[in-house]
């Protein structure tokens, strides 16, 4: 028997007791927890991001209640070289109307579809369409088309309609305009979610 405090048992004299291993382990999970989170924003901002993943912090109000002032989100770049946008995508996109400001916005309609607002209420291909991400506590009383979004792009709107420039203003996003799709809400802690 080698000598020492049986508290002290290593990997020669014995297993410590259970209640120490559960112990360490459980600190140093949330120490792992915490590297493994920083060496994944550091390969998303330092390498991945160029090419694939993007974070975008949101100006302003038009897309209340989905997305608050300040928030912060991942935005898919390689998504839209496989797929096009649907109906429902939240997309980033450069300004059609010139200028180097990227908007965020949702895909209401897709080439093809005929898109008409009647007192802020949206109807695509005569069907109405309730989302139930629509601001509601500012209702929109806005007129538009009826009109077909042609090939190669989409119908953006702002979940709050009251108070968003959108397509209704600026006509519909070309595919090319289009940066990619937000799919994670991650700033701040207490919002984090999917937005797909």
């Amino acid at each position: 028997m080698t000598g020492g405090h049986p508290d002290q048992q290593g990997p020669e004299t014995g297993a410590a007791p259970k209640g120490r291993v559960r112990s360490r382990r459980k600190g140093w999970g949330a120490l792992e927890f915490l590297v493994t989170l920083l060496v994944s924003f550091a390969l998303i901002f330092g390498v991945v991001e160029p090419f694939v993943v993007e974070d975008y912090k949101i100006p302003s109000e038009s897309m209340v209640p989905t997305l608050e002032i300040e928030d912060r989100l991942f935005v898919n770049k390689f998504i839209y070289r496989f797929i096009d946008p649907e109906r429902g995508d939240i997309v980033v996109f450069k300004s059609v109307e010139g200028g180097e400001e990227d908007l965020i916005k949702r895909v209401v309609a897709v080439p093809g579809d005929m898109v008409e607002v009647r007192d802020g209420e949206l109807y695509v291909n005569g069907q109405t369409q309730e989302g139930s991400y629509v601001n509601r506590e500012f209702p929109d009383r806005s007129y538009y088309g009826p009109n077909t979004v042609p090939e190669g792009h989409v119908f953006v709107m702002g979940d709050n309609r009251a108070n968003s420039r959108d397509s209704r203003f600026f006509g519909p996003v070309p595919y090319e305009n289009i940066e990619g799709e937000a799919f994670l809400l991650f700033w701040p802690p207490d919002r984090i979610g999917s937005l797909l």
